[in-house]
């Protein structure tokens, strides 16, 4: 039924448009008078009321009968007709229905920001409810400064401290890998290559993109953490099965991509007139790329680190695979890790009772990194405004 629906909302809008704009042409004929709008604006307003009103009925109808009921794209079809009647009334020589269509447009776009904000606000504060539930159990300082994280032991401890190192210590070595790859070869297909080596080595980069993270996770549980073991123990070094370095190397893998891509968009998006002006003032390439190109596309360079940066700190497959469930406080690359997104995934599996602190701390979890992001992000923006200024 949801399918029929839809497509009948479509028809009646398609329906409305053609009635709309023959009436509309029909008044032009008639009269050799000219509109103030084009026949296809009088078209799409009447298909827009079309639309709206076969939605809204729709959803309505939904709800009270449900949505399989056969009243679903019964209603669809009443609330096109009722949506389209009036404002095919409307037409009319004077009639601005570039405007008024125009209007509702807009309407929609604010209704949709809209959705999106609430949404966010919603989550937010979900999460936040589940929290202050949990807080109520376990301290707020605990939790935070707190360094043992054991939420199965005997007592339970809840420190968030060994889960935040552990996530700051892959995603540093993610951006060690990531960064100078991603950039460098972003500076190269933008500003070295060819068109048609670079049409044929961005797709081909781009096709690490779409490898699964579970993939990904394979190969460094069954390749890069053997191979930085073995390594490791030949120089003498106590490394453990599962490491963050191993997490932290593929992890990079994945997030070249992230950086290249954005990278190259954003240096290609700079004027040529600033290549062109330090050419005639005798720069060579290489010193025009690092005076003139990089620091006019820095901003935008930012922004892609951090969201490499906000990619990393979210996963979770390769960090189980390849670094472990360990919630150990400590700064060795070596050594086992875990992450916070690791930890709310591993709390959330299975039958759980959604009132004890143990299923709850996966909520504080996932606010605190919310919050943790959110600070980023703003740093970034804070970054952009700074250096964009100086290129307006």
């Amino acid at each position: 039924m949801f399918l029929w629906t839809v497509l009948l909302i479509v028809l009646m809008a398609g329906i409305a448009y053609v009635a709309g704009r023959a009436r509309a042409s029909g008044m032009v004929a008639a009269g050799g008078a000219r509109l103030h709008s084009l026949p296809s604006y009088h078209g799409l307003f009447v298909a827009a009321g079309a639309m709206i009103g076969g939605l809204a009925l729709a959803i309505l109808a939904a709800f009270v009968f449900g949505a399989q009921s056969f009243m679903t794209p019964v209603a669809a079809v009443a609330g096109g007709a009722i949506g389209a009647a009036p404002l095919y009334s409307r037409s009319s020589l004077d009639f601005r229905a570039r405007n008024a269509f125009e209007r509702v447009v807009l309407v929609v776009l604010i209704a949709c920001s809209g959705v999106a904000v609430l949404t966010t606000v919603g989550i937010v504060f979900s999460v936040l409810f589940e929290t202050l539930i949990f807080f109520r159990a376990v301290s707020p300082i605990e939790f935070l400064f707190g360094t043992h994280w054991s939420p199965n032991g005997t007592p339970a401890s809840f420190g968030f401290v060994p889960l935040l190192a552990g996530t700051l210590l892959i995603t540093v070595i993610a951006l060690v890998v990531a960064g100078p790859l991603g950039l460098l070869s972003a500076i190269y297909m933008a500003e070295y290559a060819s068109p048609r080596l670079r049409s044929v080595l961005k797709p081909v980069l781009e096709i690490l993109a779409g490898i699964p993270t579970v993939v990904l996770g394979f190969f460094a549980a069954l390749t890069v953490a053997p191979l930085v073991r073995f390594s490791g123990e030949s120089l003498g070094l106590a490394v453990a099965s599962e490491s963050a370095l191993a997490a932290g190397l593929v992890m990079g893998m994945m997030i070249v991509p992230l950086i290249s891509s954005l990278s190259d968009d954003i240096i290609n998006a700079v004027p040529q007139a600033l290549r062109d002006g330090s050419y005639a003032m005798g720069a060579t390439k290489s010193e025009t790329i690092k005076k003139v190109v990089l620091p006019a596309a820095l901003p935008g360079i930012v922004s892609a680190f951090m969201l490499a940066i906000s990619r990393a700190i979210g996963e979770t497959m390769i960090v189980v695979m390849a670094a472990g469930l360990a919630a150990n406080l400590t700064a060795n690359p070596f050594a086992a890790v875990t992450t916070i997104t690791v930890q709310i995934a591993t709390l959330l599996v299975g039958d759980q009772e959604f009132d004890s602190p143990k299923t709850l701390s996966a909520f504080a979890l996932g606010f605190v990194l919310f919050f943790f992001t959110l600070v980023l992000n703003y740093i970034a923006l804070r970054i952009v405004q700074k250096y964009r200024e100086q290129y307006d």
